[in-house]
């Protein structure tokens, strides 16, 4: 039977877009669902901020009557001007292992975007790096965080039958929590810490650290992070909604802010407890019992002996200066403390030898790889 692709044009249908991936993967022992209800907002044009500089459709696929795979097609104006590239994204992408549905899904994608200018076809890749990006290419076997995609192996193989070539590579990391600090990691720290006469700031108020640095955690991502691949600056209205979605549910003893001497802040760390056991026994829904389980995870005294690094920035003029070696310094004996075993770096790009040698000093494991895939439409 031929292959149907069908575009997404109502709810009904964003629904069973959202539920392919978890019928797909809902065996699978590694794979770690979205929150159904954050999906949702995601794709909804006037929810997410987003869509103030990107545009977007999403694609079924069918035979024989049943859905065999689905695809965001997404162009990020932003990052395509900033990189002077006229690059379609796919995104969320899934199929079963039949090449005629991925190639079907793809080939949806390059004539969506060729019909809006675009020359390049990119991803996986989300609208922007606040989502999931990099197909899995090692690291089939360990389980997957929430906030990075897991897939099948033969998805990559795919890729390569349908004539991509690699784009970039991230790399993830196990890093053991050691059992006190390393002691060349605290005199780095200690010697940091006295020669730019920074502060290190804690908070127990999610209100209060709102309003003194939820703006300017946001603006120093931008900084930071502006020279990374696919990269587009958070907007305004962005910004407001990651502070008013993000720092509320923050274990804030896990949340870091270093400082100058004028109180200005030149880094950040934030970190939380895994969630993926959670969401796995959640099945991606909040009710009736998910919200049990996630909450368990976020803030009981029985919880998950791994740990998500979700954020370290930098101010560029105080990167490969030791500010890392404070900022950890810091939160280590807090892991201590609650009794992480490990944490998980999530993705780290392999040509950024900045992130990955502040892990020099402990124990690590390089764990899984992904890749995101480009080629000429043609």
């Amino acid at each position: 039977m031929a292959i149907t692709i069908k575009q997404v044009s109502c709810r009904k249908e964003l629904d069973k877009f959202i539920r392919f991936n978890y019928e797909m993967y809902k065996k699978n022992p590694y794979s770690v669902p979205d929150l159904y209800d954050d999906m949702l907002n995601t794709f909804n044009k006037k929810k997410n901020a987003a869509f103030e500089f990107c545009e977007a459709d999403y694609f079924l696929a069918y035979k024989d009557g049943k859905i065999v795979g689905r695809v965001a097609a997404i162009i990020n104006k932003r990052a395509n001007e900033t990189w002077n590239k006229k690059d379609v994204r796919f995104g969320w992408i899934d199929f079963i292992d039949d090449l005629e549905v991925s190639d079907a899904l793809i080939k949806t994608v390059e004539e969506w975007g060729k019909k809006r200018g675009m020359t390049d076809i990119q991803g996986p890749l989300g609208f922007t790096d606040f989502d999931a990006e990099g197909m899995l290419i090692e690291g089939f076997d360990q389980l997957s965080t929430m906030a990075t995609i897991y897939n099948f192996p033969y998805y990559p193989e795919h890729m390569e039958k349908l004539g991509f070539r690699k784009d970039a590579d991230w790399v993830e990391f196990k890093i053991y929590i050691p059992d006190a600090i390393p002691e060349k990691h605290q005199r780095i720290s200690d010697l940091i810490q006295r020669k730019y006469n920074l502060k290190i700031k804690k908070y127990t108020s999610a209100k209060k650290i709102a309003k003194d640095y939820g703006q300017e955690i946001f603006k120093l991502m931008n900084e930071a992070y502006s020279p990374l691949y696919g990269y587009s600056a958070l907007s305004q209205r962005q910004i407001n909604q990651y502070v008013k979605m993000y720092l509320p549910i923050l274990d804030l003893r896990m949340v870091t802010l270093i400082t100058d001497a004028e109180d200005q802040l030149i880094a950040v760390g934030v970190s939380m407890p895994s969630l993926a056991e959670a969401l796995q026994k959640s099945h991606g829904r909040l009710l009736p019992f998910g919200w049990f389980y996630l909450l368990k995870a976020l803030f009981m005294k029985r919880r998950a002996k791994m740990l998500d690094l979700l954020l370290v920035a930098v101010k560029p003029e105080y990167q490969n200066k030791g500010v890392n070696a404070l900022l950890f310094s810091d939160l280590i004996p807090v892991y201590q403390k609650l009794g992480f075993i490990f944490a998980e770096s999530n993705p780290e790009l392999e040509m950024n030898g900045k992130v990955q040698a502040q892990w020099d000093y402990f124990k690590t494991e390089q764990h899984k790889r992904r890749r995101a895939f480009t080629k000429k439409i043609e």
